[in-house]
């Protein structure tokens, strides 16, 4: 192709300003993304009345809560989306204690994409044994993170004062802080005005439902239709830092993991391109384990560029929940990825499950299923009956 258009000029100029429209239009959708951030706060403040507490009491159960963060996220298919719903509904009130376990549940969700991907391997047994280990290692290492950071989370608090703590430099009293220069609160006053102008007709309950509405089909399509944007002008490049990094060791693998993430915004396409190399033999198991791992970190930029759309009083608390995002994943690499005793526990776990789905394709089917889907719903079920 760079001969191609080195030989023709013409077709050069037009290749480089279709990239040029492309980036045009990823500024204007990434806008858009700040401005539905900003409709689900407003909405979630005019719908609840300030009474956010008590709407969100049925997750007051830290479990539910991540329950909700999981099969939202396999719905959805994008933790970059439900992430960044959550860090808007904070800013309309959702407490930090129900938020945080949603986060981490959107971290167990989002795996589900990679698993689907190995199924393309179905067929030769061999390759979807491998395929299919590399898949649940990202699986297996979110589920043990979870169980690891959720009980210490809820017992001291890490994460959350680590995110206060840090959000202090960002936002504070100061003449120079974020907060009080409030740029972002003018950059998005037209859109704001508009959306509310489209919902200002409705009484303050339903027009604030209409904004959560609205918010949230904006980030559907926004956080789509970049990937999609980023996929056509990046993936090339993202797949030569693949081929270059993974196989060089696990700090370059984990590097190209989020650099690639923050590329094509998608954890998603990330462990889609290196799952389909991991059945064929390219790569093995444990050079895939710390790229899975970079993905994951690279994912949480979404979150951080839509906690900067939100203004006023409640702008810590969407950064600080955008940062839990971020704290969760490094410090889910420094206790399981870097202690020796629990690096390989996620590797065995994952090909314990891949022998057994080579064996009988049910077992696929079951994981599948029950892992997200199945007893998400049923754990729910039964904490609403006792």
């Amino acid at each position: 192709m760079s001969t191609l258009t080195q030989q023709n000029p013409s077709l050069n100029a037009q290749v480089s300003q279709s990239n040029w429209q492309a980036w045009l239009m990823v500024a204007a959708l990434i806008y858009l993304l700040l401005a539905s951030v900003g409709a689900i706060g407003s909405g979630f403040k005019m719908a609840t009345a300030s009474n956010a507490k008590e709407l969100f009491s049925f997750a007051s159960n830290p479990v539910i809560a991540l329950i909700i963060g999981v099969v939202a996220t396999a719905l959805i298919q994008s933790s970059s989306t439900v992430t960044s719903i959550i860090v808007g509904m904070v800013a309309g009130g959702l407490p930090l204690s129900i938020a945080i376990p949603m986060v981490m549940g959107a971290n167990i969700g989002t795996s589900l994409t990679s698993t689907l991907v190995s199924l393309g391997h179905v067929r030769n047994g061999e390759e979807f044994r491998r395929a299919f280990a590399a898949a649940t290692v990202h699986d297996s290492f979110n589920i043990f993170a979870v169980l690891i950071l959720l009980p210490l989370e809820l017992l001291f608090k890490p994460l959350q004062n680590t995110a206060e703590f840090m959000s202090g430099f960002f936002i504070s009293d100061t003449s120079v802080s974020m907060s009080n220069v409030n740029f972002m609160k003018t950059l998005l006053a037209p859109a704001n005005d508009a959306l509310k102008f489209i919902t200002g007709w409705l009484p303050e309950v339903w027009a604030g439902i209409a904004l959560i509405v609205i918010g949230i089909a904006l980030i559907l399509f926004v956080v789509s239709a970049i990937g999609k944007l980023l996929r056509k002008v990046m993936v090339g490049k993202a797949k030569d830092i693949l081929h270059k990094a993974v196989g060089r060791g696990p700090i370059a693998g984990m590097t190209s993991g989020s650099i690639i993430t923050v590329l094509v915004q998608s954890s998603s396409t990330t462990t889609a391109l290196i799952v389909p190399l991991a059945g064929t033999g390219v790569f093995s198991i444990k050079q895939i384990y710390p790229f899975t791992l970079g993905a994951n970190v690279g994912t949480t930029i979404t979150a951080l560029l839509a906690a900067t759309a939100i203004s006023g009083p409640t702008a810590e608390l969407a950064l600080q929940i955008a940062l839990v995002h971020l704290f969760f994943n490094l410090m889910a690499i420094l206790l399981i990825y870097v202690l020796p005793v629990f690096r390989p526990l996620p590797v065995k776990m994952a090909e314990t499950l891949a022998m057994y789905a080579q064996k009988n394709k049910l077992y696929v089917v079951a994981y599948i299923g029950g892992v997200f889907f199945v007893l998400p719903l049923l754990i729910i079920g039964i904490s609403q009956i006792f």
